[in-house]
């Protein structure tokens, strides 16, 4: 039951970071992520550059947290 939970929860964040990044690259603020019902305690992996910045991912598509609550969401280059 805790498994197919976290499943769901991170195929739901993968959806949501789809719908709303249809060109690949997309900067959204975190109201707008919250109210699709994205959950920001789950994601499959992390990235972070050697300037410090932190990428977070479900699955192939991420989101980088940016200043004012606004969030730069990616897809990884060789899944695009």
């Amino acid at each position: 039951n805790y498994v197919r939970n976290v499943t769901h929860a991170l195929l739901r964040n993968r959806r949501i970071l789809q719908e709303l990044n249809p060109t690949g690259k997309q900067k959204v603020h975190r109201d707008k992520l919250q109210s699709a019902g994205f959950n920001f305690q789950y994601f499959t992996s992390r990235y972070k550059t050697r300037e410090g910045a932190e990428y977070f991912y479900c699955f192939e598509h991420g989101y980088l947290h940016m200043e004012n609550n606004f969030y730069l969401l990616v897809v990884k280059k060789d899944q695009q």
